[in-house]
């Protein structure tokens, strides 16, 4: 499970993004992730082209070239999102680039970069106002279905949307003022195939409403619920007493199993550490297990893990 963290600020930005350069900082934020490295200002992560062919399903032969040159936009690439001037207390519209710098190693199939500062906090926070989804959700997704399927995501507490005025959410997909700028091409071209692979290929099913002002369409709000999983239905464990008793009888191989198996899940990513790895986020479960009450509050995730006594 390859899993992608992002701020909401960062997730609700608005930013035009070609597919490839996306994909780019999905596996930086994955090679962070994993490797322990962290997002730093210091730090290059590295995208290694056969990686990129495997994760998306495409022939690794022209793919060097590919991240090459995408690497090379995405080092011109800005990103406008909103924040608080705190002297005044007024909302600021801040403009920052993506990345400070970027570098190749030829003949090795690997391009590396290196966040910009300011978009550094931005990702990988794990906080209260962050996203998290696996990087298979979107793999078979083109850029506009990418940025409406992190946009909806975000919203995932609540399934539904606000509206979103037209113009905002073009901003918010990626598309520039001069694209599919009539509403019956945008709808054709842009967003109804976006819902199509949404629905096809991701773990959501959405749909969508238009408003109008008079007789012209203005925004849209959207609704999606979570597809049901095909998998052996799990009973509910009630968190009392008996819960505690339940997996009092576990092995010191099988907390580590299934501590493994917690740091993967994503419903797990509020007891991460931010950008600790999968093995350094496995092995402080394993001690959290050791604690009843830990236990009692894991119980759910360890059945759904497959835990059986």
């Amino acid at each position: 499970m390859k899993l992608v963290v992002k701020d909401n600020s960062l997730i609700n930005a608005s930013y035009t993004l070609g597919l490839v350069e996306q994909r780019l900082i999905l596996l930086a934020i994955i090679e962070a992730r994993e490797t322990g490295k962290g997002v730093d200002t210091e730090t290059f992560l590295e995208i290694h082209a056969q990686h990129y062919a495997d994760r998306f399903n495409v022939d690794v032969k022209n793919t060097y070239s590919m991240l090459s040159d995408a690497v090379m936009t995405l080092f011109n690439r800005q990103v406008t999102y909103l924040t608080v001037d705190e002297k005044r207390n007024k909302p600021e519209k801040r403009v920052v680039r993506w990345v400070s710098g970027i570098s190749y190693v030829e003949g090795a199939g690997i391009v590396k970069l290196r966040f910009a500062p300011e978009v550094v906090p931005l990702i990988t926070r794990l906080e209260k106002n962050f996203t998290s989804y696996e990087l298979m959700q979107v793999a078979n997704l083109n850029i506009y279905a990418t940025r409406l399927y992190e946009l909806l995501v975000s919203w995932r507490s609540t399934g539904k949307t606000s509206i979103i005025e037209i113009t905002d959410f073009r901003s918010k997909i990626g598309l520039l003022e001069h694209e599919y700028t009539a509403m019956n091409n945008f709808k054709n071209r842009v967003l109804d195939p976006a819902i199509k692979q949404i629905n096809e290929h991701t773990d959501i099913t959405v749909s969508y409403e238009q408003h109008k002002t008079g007789r012209s369409i203005t925004g849209f709000s959207f609704k999606f619920k979570q597809k049901k999983q095909h998998k052996k239905e799990i009973k509910d464990v009630k968190r009392d007493q008996n819960t505690t008793d339940f997996f009092t009888n576990m092995t010191d191989k099988q907390r580590h199993f299934f501590a493994s198996k917690l740091s993967e899940m994503p419903e797990m990513g509020k007891y991460s550490e931010g950008t600790e790895s999968y093995e350094q986020f496995a092995s402080r479960i394993a001690e959290m297990l050791l604690q009843p009450e830990k236990i009692k509050e894991l119980s759910a995730h360890l059945v759904k893990a497959g835990f059986q006594q």
